[in-house]
């Protein structure tokens, strides 16, 4: 795909140097651009010359920058290429298990090593070839995040439905020894590749760190729209306390060899099994927070720290917050603290049951707009709700089921506001002397 620019920042290296909009970069200093990871890579120097193509008319330019820094083009798309399709069939992808209707875009399954490097979104390694396996170690692309799932050869082809998911141990060993960090997930799905499947998986992962710096378990996601779908057992409190036991195993073993504990446990997990969450030392600096792990026992931590150092006023306006039902006990938890520096607290906590994806999905950033608004409907208390800012697509804009803020504020008759996963944001908001912050 062409390398078309469509914009060039004000007094950035490229505009000081002649590049203009409407040109498509063919190579810098010599070497062809095939991407966004290409234009990375082969930009870093602080000397280059760009080779520039309009309709036909080649030329060339000097820069000079900073080295490392950006050259202030942009292109027509983000990847500078078009994005990789999966061509897995996972037993338990999460896209099979979409309900029709929603928006298009969230049917597209992807397999793209650059999003897992730009995004830190999750590949397989099956739909790289050999040639862009061979560019990633020899331009060292870190870190990449990979989603393993199982070791064991046959039991890994049958997960990801794919004859080629065998050889995913050479491969991580090719990148381990270039010296590519790598951040690694196990969906663990009861009975396939639990028990004895996962302590090989993690046996085998933790023997590559540090090239292999993280692992986190997860346990896998069910919607009520599985028919005709591979038969998966769902997970509970005693098949949960089994997945921590094989993380707490591997966990130890790696502290006592490398001084951090490598695999860490999804905080679904804990709240499955009723055990409490680690101290925040045990998740080494939350190198797998996106992925869901350590999230809460953060959160917590920003809320307290927040709440210790905040003047609390002589009250507060009602407030409603809304979440997914596995949150709710952690939520009123937290506000009970908040209750022992404001004891005449007027606040209400909303456990959302997921109608969209079905009652055994209780994660907060899963919910769809309706189900927010059945679940609040005549319930809340006061005049501000706030509501998880997950439950909205990157732009901030719509939920799941393309129902946006305002919908629900119209909907219950209450003002909304969307907060960030971020515990002393929470804080802030609560306290806030306004209507809504």
């Amino acid at each position: 795909m062409a390398a078309v620019i469509t914009g060039v920042d004000a007094g950035s290296p490229a505009a000081r140097a002649g590049v203009e909009p409407g040109e498509t970069l063919l190579s810098v200093s010599g070497r062809p651009v095939r991407d966004v990871l290409d234009y990375r890579f082969y930009t870093y120097d602080a000397r280059l010359t760009l080779t520039l193509d309009r309709a036909g008319a080649r030329r060339t330019v000097s820069v000079r920058k900073a080295e490392g820094a950006d050259l202030g083009l942009t292109f027509e798309t983000y990847l500078m290429d078009t994005q990789h399709r999966c061509r897995n069939r996972c037993v338990f992808c999460f896209v099979d298990q979409l309900p029709r209707g929603l928006r298009p875009s969230l049917y597209f399954k992807d397999d793209d090593a650059r999003l897992s490097f730009l995004l830190g979104q999750y590949i397989t390694l099956t739909n790289l070839s050999e040639e862009e396996l061979g560019r990633i170690c020899a331009q060292r692309i870190s870190p990449l995040h990979i989603s393993v799932h199982a070791t064991d050869p046959e039991v890994r082809r049958f997960l990801l439905g794919n004859r080629r998911a065998g050889d995913c141990l050479p491969r991580l060993c090719r990148l381990a020894e270039y010296g590519v960090e790598m951040h690694t997930q196990v969906v663990v799905c009861p009975d396939i590749n639990d028990g004895a499947v996962l302590a090989r998986t993690l046996a085998d992962l933790t023997a590559l760190y540090p090239a292999v710096a993280s692992v986190s378990v997860v346990p896998v996601g069910l919607t009520k729209h599985r028919a005709g779908l591979c038969s998966i057992t769902p997970f509970d409190g005693p098949r949960a306390a089994a997945a921590l036991a094989a993380v707490d195993a591997a966990a130890s073993a790696c502290r006592l060899r490398h001084g951090v504990g490598v695999v860490y446990g999804a905080d679904e997990l804990y709240l499955l099994s009723g055990r409490p969450l680690p101290d925040d030392a045990a998740y080494d600096g939350y190198p797998q927070l996106e992925n869901g792990v350590g999230m809460m026992r953060l959160f917590e931590t920003e809320f307290l720290q927040e709440l210790e150092n905040t003047d609390m006023p002589g009250s507060v306006a009602p407030f409603t917050l809304a979440t997914g039902r596995a949150a709710a006990p952690f939520l009123r938890r937290l506000m009970g603290c908040m209750a022992r520096r404001l004891p005449a607290l007027p606040f209400a906590v909303v456990a959302v049951e997921n109608r969209l994806f079905g009652p055994g999905v209780t994660v907060a950033g899963l919910l769809g707009g309706r189900d927010l608004i059945a679940a609040l409907a005549g319930r809340v208390t006061g005049r501000r709700v706030f509501i998880p800012q997950s439950v909205l697509r990157h732009d901030g804009d719509v939920c799941l089921d393309d129902v946006s803020p305002a919908d629900i504020a119209q909907a219950i008759g209450a003002p909304v506001t969307p907060v960030p996963n971020d515990g002393a944001a929470l804080v802030r908001n609560i306290v806030s002397t306004g209507e809504c912050s």
